[in-house]
Protein backbone atom coordinates (compact mmCIF):
# COMPACT_ATOMS: atom_id res chain seq x y z
CA UNK A 1 0.00 0.00 0.00
CA UNK A 2 1.51 3.17 -1.11
CA UNK A 3 1.53 6.35 1.34
CA UNK A 4 1.94 9.74 -0.02
CA UNK A 5 2.81 12.68 2.29
CA UNK A 6 2.44 16.22 0.84
CA UNK A 7 4.68 19.10 1.61
CA UNK A 8 5.41 22.82 1.32
CA UNK A 9 2.33 24.34 1.38
CA UNK A 10 1.87 27.64 3.22
CA UNK A 11 0.97 31.39 3.25
CA UNK A 12 2.58 33.45 0.52
CA UNK A 13 1.85 37.05 -1.34
CA UNK A 14 0.78 37.52 -4.38
CA UNK A 15 3.40 36.78 -6.93
CA UNK A 16 5.08 34.22 -4.62
CA UNK A 17 6.14 31.22 -5.14
CA UNK A 18 6.35 27.57 -3.27
CA UNK A 19 7.36 24.09 -3.73
CA UNK A 20 5.12 21.56 -3.06
CA UNK A 21 6.43 18.24 -2.54
CA UNK A 22 5.12 14.42 -2.40
CA UNK A 23 6.95 11.74 -0.89
CA UNK A 24 5.94 8.16 -1.27
CA UNK A 25 6.46 5.72 0.90
CA UNK A 26 5.76 1.66 -0.24
CA UNK A 27 6.16 2.53 -3.65
CA UNK A 28 9.32 3.39 -6.30
CA UNK A 29 7.40 6.41 -7.72
CA UNK A 30 9.47 6.29 -10.60
CA UNK A 31 7.59 3.40 -12.14
CA UNK A 32 4.39 5.37 -11.79
CA UNK A 33 2.63 8.37 -13.51
CA UNK A 34 2.10 10.81 -10.45
CA UNK A 35 -0.17 14.13 -10.68
CA UNK A 36 -1.47 17.32 -8.68
CA UNK A 37 -4.61 18.40 -8.36
CA UNK A 38 -6.49 21.38 -5.83
CA UNK A 39 -9.14 21.89 -4.49
CA UNK A 40 -10.68 25.35 -3.44
CA UNK A 41 -13.35 25.90 -0.93
CA UNK A 42 -17.15 24.47 -2.75
CA UNK A 43 -15.28 23.49 -5.38
CA UNK A 44 -14.46 20.79 -7.43
CA UNK A 45 -11.18 18.76 -7.04
CA UNK A 46 -9.44 19.84 -10.38
CA UNK A 47 -6.27 18.91 -12.74
CA UNK A 48 -3.20 21.18 -12.24
CA UNK A 49 -0.36 18.72 -13.56
CA UNK A 50 1.20 15.32 -14.28
CA UNK A 51 4.30 13.81 -15.06
CA UNK A 52 5.26 10.71 -16.82
CA UNK A 53 7.27 8.33 -15.03
CA UNK A 54 9.69 8.54 -17.27
CA UNK A 55 10.33 11.98 -16.26
CA UNK A 56 10.21 13.81 -19.67
CA UNK A 57 6.47 14.10 -21.11
CA UNK A 58 4.28 16.61 -18.55
CA UNK A 59 0.80 18.07 -19.05
CA UNK A 60 -0.31 21.67 -17.24
CA UNK A 61 -3.98 23.04 -17.07
CA UNK A 62 -4.62 26.14 -18.63
CA UNK A 63 -4.84 27.77 -15.86
CA UNK A 64 -1.32 27.12 -14.52
CA UNK A 65 0.58 26.56 -17.84
CA UNK A 66 4.08 28.78 -17.94
CA UNK A 67 3.76 29.63 -13.76
CA UNK A 68 3.93 26.02 -12.26
CA UNK A 69 6.45 22.93 -12.96
CA UNK A 70 6.14 19.12 -12.25
CA UNK A 71 9.47 17.51 -11.83
CA UNK A 72 10.46 14.70 -9.85
CA UNK A 73 13.78 13.45 -8.36
CA UNK A 74 13.70 9.26 -8.47
CA UNK A 75 16.59 9.45 -5.92
CA UNK A 76 14.82 11.00 -3.43
CA UNK A 77 11.59 8.94 -4.21
CA UNK A 78 10.08 12.12 -4.66
CA UNK A 79 7.91 14.84 -7.04
CA UNK A 80 7.80 18.52 -6.85
CA UNK A 81 5.55 21.11 -8.12
CA UNK A 82 7.20 24.22 -8.11
CA UNK A 83 4.66 27.12 -8.13
CA UNK A 84 5.63 30.55 -9.58
CA UNK A 85 3.58 33.99 -10.10
CA UNK A 86 0.62 32.65 -7.48
CA UNK A 87 -2.53 34.79 -7.25
CA UNK A 88 -5.39 34.12 -5.07
CA UNK A 89 -7.10 31.71 -7.55
CA UNK A 90 -4.24 29.54 -6.79
CA UNK A 91 -5.40 28.82 -3.15
CA UNK A 92 -6.56 25.43 -2.67
CA UNK A 93 -5.64 22.55 -1.08
CA UNK A 94 -3.14 20.68 -3.09
CA UNK A 95 -3.02 17.10 -3.14
CA UNK A 96 -0.45 14.61 -5.03
CA UNK A 97 -1.97 11.38 -6.23
CA UNK A 98 -0.31 8.46 -8.36
CA UNK A 99 -1.82 5.50 -10.48
CA UNK A 100 -1.38 1.98 -9.57
CA UNK A 101 -0.78 0.58 -12.82
CA UNK A 102 3.03 0.63 -13.01
CA UNK A 103 5.63 0.90 -16.05
CA UNK A 104 3.48 2.55 -18.48
CA UNK A 105 4.23 5.75 -20.30
CA UNK A 106 1.90 8.68 -20.31
CA UNK A 107 0.00 11.36 -17.98
CA UNK A 108 -3.23 11.39 -17.13
CA UNK A 109 -5.25 14.56 -16.18
CA UNK A 110 -8.70 12.59 -14.88
CA UNK A 111 -9.27 11.90 -10.71
CA UNK A 112 -10.50 8.54 -12.04
CA UNK A 113 -7.17 7.62 -13.43
CA UNK A 114 -5.17 7.83 -10.14
CA UNK A 115 -5.97 5.24 -7.36
CA UNK A 116 -4.03 6.43 -4.27
CA UNK A 117 -3.76 9.94 -2.91
CA UNK A 118 -2.37 11.76 -0.26
CA UNK A 119 -4.19 13.89 2.64
CA UNK A 120 -3.26 17.25 1.16
CA UNK A 121 -1.42 20.45 1.71
CA UNK A 122 -2.91 23.83 2.48
CA UNK A 123 -1.86 26.89 0.03
CA UNK A 124 -3.38 30.44 0.67
CA UNK A 125 -2.18 33.16 -1.86
CA UNK A 126 -3.02 36.67 -0.04
CA UNK A 127 -3.63 39.44 -2.32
Amino acid sequence: QVQLVESGGGLVQAGGSLRLSCAASGRTLSNYGVGWFRQAPGKERDFVAAIARNGIATVYADSVKGRFTISRDSNKNMVYLQMNSLTAEDTAVYYCAVRSTAYVIGVWSRKSDYENWGQGTQVTVSS
